[in-house]
């Protein structure tokens, strides 16, 4: 048996999340990425199958020096966003990542920006 490593181990943590959680159209799914450098969310319909509104840590005007503070404007800029597409309410999907640090520190953020979840 193959040992598994830490990324498998998120997909496995991910998978066991999703099987609870399912976005609407009236009630979408904001999705967490994070890597080592940067953290992505999108507010996805898993009813029509794509993305309502999305926020990256990669875009120029969402960089900042440190990681907390960086995922906390990709919250407010996604909340933002969300509001311009009419969505209001969300249902939080951590993506396998702990509720932690940057991963908080975004759903802050986006709480902050006045989504309620």
């Amino acid at each position: 048996m193959a040992t598994k490593t830490r990324s498998d181990m998120r997909v496995v943590r991910h998978k066991r999340v999703r099987k609870k959680l399912h976005g609407t159209g009236e009630r979408p799914r904001l999705a967490v990425f994070r890597s080592g450098k940067h953290i992505s969310a999108q507010i996805i319909d898993d009813v029509a199958g794509h993305t309502m509104a999305a926020a990256s840590s990669q875009e120029k005007d969402l960089s900042a020096t440190d990681n907390v503070s960086g995922a906390k404007k990709v919250g407010l800029a996604l909340a933002e966003r969300a509001k311009k597409a009419g969505i209001a309410s969300v249902v939080f999907d951590r993506g396998g990542f702990r509720y932690h640090g940057v991963v908080a520190a975004l759903a802050d953020g986006a709480r902050e920006g006045g989504l309620e979840f």
